[in-house]
């Protein structure tokens, strides 16, 4: 399997790009900084350097033609203001999904956020709240979309050890999850053709994830 990860110098990202490569699948990282090809290189995957906030479609099509999947695991981080969660989270999103049906691809892996399915609390922060806001509308984006989509919401992350069990379901309620099992549950989607077209929650839970991923295409 060949698969190409947008924001590939990610946290997820990089543990996606470790389990694909341990398995012996190809995975290409699209990196804005040519300084963090190294990284990729550490964990087996091949860095491609792509602004998706300056580039087009166009200028991503030849890096996408030919692969199995995209995976949008691209976000604008901690510290960065309202106006790149829109850029990052939402334009650079529906640019990916763009240059993805541009070169053929189907499969197409969105990770979003628990709680972009309703619009924020009163209290939430502003950024935050914009943070939600630009899933909501990549979500809404991917929706029209003749792809075999599949959105991810996982609750708040940890850099604790994945546990490998997981609650994966339409409608979770709130909670943690580590990074380690994000990454391995996207894995499991990649393999999986049955939960395509499916929003899904993903918090911390008691279910293996080969079992939690496989009930949904049952």
């Amino acid at each position: 399997m060949r698969v190409v990860i947008a924001g590939g110098h990610g946290q997820i990202a990089m543990r996606l790009e470790r389990l694909l490569t341990l398995r012996g699948d190809e995975a290409i990282g699209l990196i804005r900084n040519a300084d963090q090809a190294g990284d990729l290189a550490a964990v087996g995957a091949t860095a491609v350097v792509a602004d998706l906030e300056k580039g087009t479609a166009d200028d991503l099509v030849p890096e996408l033609r030919g692969a199995d999947a995209v995976v949008f695991a691209a976000g604008a981080g901690p510290g960065s203001g309202i106006p790149r969660k829109d850029t990052v989270d939402r334009a650079a999103a529906a640019l990916v999904a763009d240059a993805a049906e541009a070169a053929g691809i189907q499969r197409y892996l969105l990770i979003s956020s628990l709680g972009a399915n309703s619009e924020p609390p009163p209290g939430t922060g502003d950024v935050f709240a914009a943070y939600l806001r630009a899933k909501a509308a990549s979500e809404a984006d991917l929706r029209t979309r003749d792809l075999a989509w599949t959105i991810l919401r996982p609750g708040r992350l940890t850099d604790e050890p994945g546990t490998g069990t997981v609650t994966l379901a339409a409608e979770t309620g709130r909670g943690d999850i580590s990074r380690d099992d994000v990454a391995a549950v996207l894995l499991a989607l990649l393999d999986e053709p049955a939960t395509a077209r499916m929003t899904l929650d993903l918090i911390g839970g008691d279910v293996p994830i080969a079992e939690a991923v496989a009930s949904l295409g049952a």
